[in-house]
């Protein structure tokens, strides 16, 4: 049933489930705001009713907290997330405001977000990705409610699950299954946005998969995308590295964030500008220290074949991969098409000899039946104007054939008149959602058919996992990199993903236990875990590769390969000690001496260990140093593909950046305030930044403190830059 207005909506649904509501609804932008708002504001205003929220990224747009975050981000907010409508229920958490009769409980949360926020750590739910079906229905749950948009297939009217196919297909199934096995009712409800592009694969669902639609044009809102982020050195320098580990012809998943922008850019550099990227490689050293695991694992020339992405993140990256033709290899969702590509024995154009092959494979038999009648025409081998009657092939002249191809003279005849041009039903990217910016949300909506096609989105059970469809991803999934970033790595090998070891969440585990623990299943498949070297704390900047810690995502047994921005450690099948040894080469060299001495002092390295002097050097001033000589030659831009930011922002950004680290040591930013009222800088030259923080007229003492912090450090960077 279509309706037009929220409320009517929340009225079936209080109708079909009662009063005690369990919700799953869409991580990140597959969420349908203003069904969501309606439900919450009507439980929030009426103690008769119960609601629970089951999800994970909950998105909003930033508000800021301070003055300066405030007038920093207000009209950049408004340019940018345009009337995306923030959820209600958001608002509540965060204010610590949610009513009792209201529960919200994450899988994953946006990086960093609630580290402080007890109620969202409190209801985390830590679960695996391909788990989240699963936990939901232990939990209850009996409404699911899903962003949708609507085109056509195949001349039908069709719905598409668009961003977020991942857990709603299996959640549908599974409570349509408790429904036939004891009656518990539930409901599924979509909201129209036709800003969601339309994709395809097993998003696409008929309308009648809905029981309740919101259907109103002037509910339709921008889709969140978040801006593009600077990439810095060191993301660059990990990503040169991850790119010499993809191998040409395989099969890519990529994790979020900037250094996934990073490998992006340096798989481009190494398709497009080989010459320049094969020098970037010499200059660092990068074959001379780590040539021989590059040889094993991956390569360093442009892409012939091309590659296959699988990931289930589809990231805008991938448009990029794809725009530049380096994601291009194709594959079938079908065991003996895929097996007889991956032999080269055919390829995407159709001749007599694939129909031979598929037959003597047993992928259809001899007598065709309808059903390899069907199979056929799906994928291409027949042309799709081919009809079957009475068990012969029909061309539209109205010719008949006999359907046995075991007669040679026949199957000629077949050939002649039957047989299509390219093969059909292609994937070259497989997804189980996406998020990216307002470009690539474009890109995907301007696609044309056949483009978009090749995009498939799936289950979250079909893309992080082998089990129920093995075969045949083993097949796709050949010469696998499953690269996801990690916090830290302990130098016995495990990896700290997700939360501290006090216990507070940070994110989630996500897809990547899943990935890494495939990579394993895949006999060339490769975990890559990266990771920045140090981080930042309240005791300062510390090695992110530990001794130990109290809290683990991926256990040592499971450990392959660690990329820094220092090099390349291949730990996998190796001792303790060999551990030990690669994980300190790719060390920050400030914290390498200590850790040799924990190591030795608990017996693991040899008392007489040193690190080799090649890897002793490992400082981020060095690899600035070098990178600058490629920058003035106009590489590695820090938006690489642009930006929705302003120049202005941009440069008043940095400044905010370096006051809020400041603002973490009381003394340093007690400091800073001094300097800045003693030795006041120059106002003249940062009039357009002061205005655009609407401080170029201070009117009150904070107005003034701020005018003058922000000058200070407009002059002291734009000395240095």
């Amino acid at each position: 049933m279509k309706y037009d207005n929220p409320e009517t909506v929340i009225d079936r649904i209080i109708d079909k489930v009662g009063n005690n509501m369990v919700v799953g609804t869409p991580l990140a932008a597959g969420k349908p705001n203003h069904l969501l708002n309606t439900l919450y504001n009507r439980v929030k205003n009426n103690p008769e009713l119960t609601l629970k929220i089951f999800t994970a990224l909950t998105l909003d747009k930033p508000k800021g907290k301070s003055l300066l975050e405030k007038r920093f981000l207000e009209p950049m907010v408004e340019r940018i997330f345009g009337d995306y409508p923030d959820l209600d229920y958001e608002q509540d958490r965060l204010a610590g405001k949610l009513p009792p009769n209201v529960e919200i409980c994450e899988f994953y949360f946006p990086a960093g977000r609630y580290l402080h926020n007890d109620y969202a750590q409190q209801n985390y739910l830590c679960s695996n990705y391909t788990h989240v079906a699963r936990d939901m229905m232990d939990a209850g749950v009996n409404v699911l409610l899903q962003m949708i948009s609507k085109g056509q297939f195949e001349g039908r009217e069709c719905y598409s699950l668009s961003s977020n196919p991942d857990v709603t297909l299996d959640l549908a199934r599974l409570m349509q299954k408790r429904y036939s096995d004891d009656g518990t009712p539930f409901v599924l409800v979509g909201q129209i946005n036709q800003n969601l592009p339309f994709m395809y694969g097993e998003a696409l669902v008929n309308p009648g998969g809905f029981d309740l639609v919101l259907e109103n044009p002037d509910l339709e809102y921008r889709i969140f995308g978040p801006p593009k982020m600077a990439v810095t050195d060191r993301d660059y320098m990990i990503g040169l590295y991850l790119s010499t580990l993809v191998r040409d012809g395989g099969e890519l998943q990529i994790g979020i964030g900037t250094i996934g922008d990073a490998l992006v850019y340096a798989l481009l550099l190494r398709h497009r500008e080989n010459e320049t990227y094969q020098a970037l490689l010499r200059d660092f050293g990068i074959i001379e220290k780590f040539g021989s695991t590059i040889d094993k694992i991956g390569g360093t020339m442009p892409f012939e074949t091309g590659l296959f992405a699988v990931s289930e993140m589809m990231i805008d990256g991938f448009m990029e991969l794809y725009e530049a033709g380096i994601i291009k290899r194709k594959v079938y969702d079908d065991v003996t098409i895929q097996r007889l590509i991956n032999e080269n024995s055919i390829d995407e154009t159709i001749t007599p000899r694939t129909l031979d092959l598929i037959l003597m494979r047993k992928g259809i038999e001899g007598s065709l039946n309808r059903e390899d009648f069907v199979y056929l025409k799906k994928f291409g081998i027949f042309k799709p104007e081919l009809t079957f009657i009475d068990d012969a092939i029909v061309t539209p002249e109205g010719r008949a054939l006999p359907n046995n191809l075991d007669d040679l003279e026949n199957r000629k005849n077949i050939y002649q008149l039957c047989l299509g041009e390219k093969l059909t039903n292609a994937d070259s990217i497989q997804g189980g959602f996406f998020l990216g910016c307002q470009r690539f949300y474009d890109w995907l909506r301007n696609l044309n058919e056949e483009d978009r096609k090749l995009i498939s989105m799936k289950s979250v059970q079909r893309i992080n996992q082998l089990y129920g469809h093995e075969d045949i991803d083993r097949l796709h999934r050949k010469d696998a990199r499953f690269i996801n970033t990690c916090m830290m790595m302990t130098l016995s090998g495990s990896a700290v993903s997700d939360g501290l070891e006090n216990n507070r969440l940070i994110s989630g585990v996500g897809g990547q236990y899943n990935f890494v623990s495939m990579a394993h299943a895949l006999p060339s498949g490769r975990s890559i875990l990266n990771l920045r070297s140090t981080r930042k704390t309240g005791k300062g900047e510390t090695s992110s590769i530990v001794w130990n810690y109290g809290h683990m995502t991926i256990p040592r047994h499971l450990r392959d390969i660690v990329v820094t921005e220092f090099g390349i450690a291949d730990i996998r099948g190796k001792t303790d000690q060999e551990i030990i040894h690669q994980l300190l080469n790719i060390t920050d060299s400030r914290f390498q001496q200590g850790l040799v001495e924990t190591a030795q002092q608990n017996g693991k390295i040899g008392a007489n260990y040193t690190i080799s002097a090649a890897f002793t050097q490992n400082r981020v001033e060095e690899i600035s140093k070098k990178l600058q000589h490629y920058k003035e030659q106009g590489l590695f831009n820090t938006f690489p593909f642009g930006t929705d930011f302003t120049d202005e922002e941009i440069f008043i950004g940095k400044a905010l950046k370096i006051l809020k680290r400041k603002k973490q040591n009381p003394t340093t930013m007690l400091w800073s305030i001094l300097k800045a009222f003693f030795t006041p800088a120059d106002q003249k030259p940062y009039e357009k930044y002061l205005r655009r923080m609407k401080l170029d007229k201070a009117n009150s003492l904070e107005e003034k403190l701020y005018q003058k912090l922000l000058t200070f450090e407009f002059s002291r960077f734009d000395k240095t830059d």
